[in-house]
């Protein structure tokens, strides 16, 4: 009995360890941290730690923010706390962003209250827009524009360029979608890397990206279009046009993609909404693929998950693209659109990847796969010759 009681502040007799109480204090400190943001309260943002940031994120439309502490590491007066944040903008999410942070926190000694030092990315999460600098937001109709480090004049044409896609997809895409994107513009290359967790170098070449998880409605709560001002900047008008089109495809059809779709499908269809009506011929629009089959190297088989990587040959990579936006644009064509957007669904219910497509060849296109490879590959020779 006088061993249990000697031990009873760390461990209780054949019961757990006693918990270390400045767990809880940190989550009352970022409790009123988050409630300081929801309220635009600069003062009480500044009593529970550093301002740094506060008015980084200010202009962003708020619906929810809040932190939830998986563990603290404390050392005297001092604790780094893993954290997750998760926040949602009005009238965009469905459901919350979610973010790993850490958080440095310290006290005064004596058992003072704890106060926040820092708060960053955790080391396997990518940043969010406030921590590169002060967050612009621009309205549009059907699009949130969140940037940094870019002027208001380009902010509203991206949000132009987002409103004009909204309705081109709506008029693809039959499916049920919140017809809204949100649009982040960073101020470089490297301000696109860091929002994906990614090195630069990854996305040199990439204009845009969507992010967001498959898997179902239930799975699909909070897209983002994230833009490469260095690659996009490049782009011509209907360049443009078609980038935002095809990202925000992705945006409508992720209830719907799920790791049973394979890439050729989904980036073919993005593709195939973003030049729908464009009056681009297929020649124009796949020179790359044109180049091969001119040159008698018309590719035996679909394109693979793998011949999207970002690391592949930008030629190698162009033609994966072409390849499932040709594939798309023939189902459309030679089957009719309402059919290919029964097909992109039918492929991402299938339980598993294995399967899925050929379910659907079978049971949508009436088809098989061998047959759809041999009618894509002439469909490549008669469009591309």
């Amino acid at each position: 009995m006088a061993l249990c009681l000697l031990l009873v502040a760390l461990v209780a007799c054949g019961g757990r360890t006693a918990a270390d109480p400045a767990r809880a204090d940190v989550q009352r400190v970022l409790d009123r941290r988050a409630a300081a943001v929801l309220a635009h309260d600069a003062a009480a943002y500044a009593r529970t730690g550093t301002g740094t940031g506060f008015d980084h994120l200010s202009a962003i439309p708020l619906a929810a923010w809040s932190y939830r502490v998986r563990d603290v590491e404390r050392t005297g007066d001092t604790a780094t706390a893993d954290v997750e944040l998760r926040y949602r903008v009005e009238g965009y999410d469905r459901g919350p962003v979610t973010a790993g942070r850490t958080v440095r926190l310290s006290r005064d000694g004596g058992g003072g209250a704890w106060s926040v030092e820092s708060d960053r990315p955790a080391k396997e999460s990518g940043q969010q827009p406030w921590d590169q600098g002060a967050v612009e937001v621009v309205r549009g109709t059907h699009s949130l524009v969140l940037g940094v480090g870019q002027s208001t004049a380009m902010l509203r044409r991206f949000a132009d360029l987002a409103d004009r896609a909204v309705p081109a997809v709506s008029d693809a895409w039959d499916g049920d979608w919140s017809r809204r994107v949100v649009v982040v513009v960073p101020r470089s290359v490297e301000g696109m890397a860091g929002l994906l967790g990614s090195p630069a170098s990854s996305y040199r070449g990439i204009a845009a990206v969507t992010t967001g998880e498959t898997g179902g409605r239930e799975h699909a709560p909070a897209d983002r279009i994230i833009v490469n001002p260095d690659a996009y900047g490049l782009l011509g008008s209907l360049g443009k046009q078609v980038v935002l089109t095809h990202e925000t495809t992705h945006v409508a059809t992720r209830a719907d993609t799920t790791s049973a779709t394979p890439l050729w499908l989904s980036e073919g269809y993005a593709d195939w909404v973003g030049y729908r009506g464009s009056g681009r011929t297929a020649a124009q629009a796949a020179p790359e693929l044109a180049d091969a089959v001119a040159e008698g190297r018309v590719p035996a088989r679909l394109p693979t998950d793998e011949d999207f990587g970002f690391t592949a040959e930008a030629q190698e990579l162009a033609r994966a693209y072409e390849g499932g936006w040709l594939a798309c644009r023939m189902i459309a064509e030679q089957w009719g659109e309402d059919r290919l957007d029964a097909f992109y669904r039918s492929v991402g219910a299938h339980a598993k990847r294995a399967g899925a497509v050929e379910d659907a060849l079978r049971e949508v296109l009436g088809t098989t796969p061998d047959d759809f490879t041999a009618r894509w590959r002439e469909y490549l020779r008669t469009r591309l010759a």
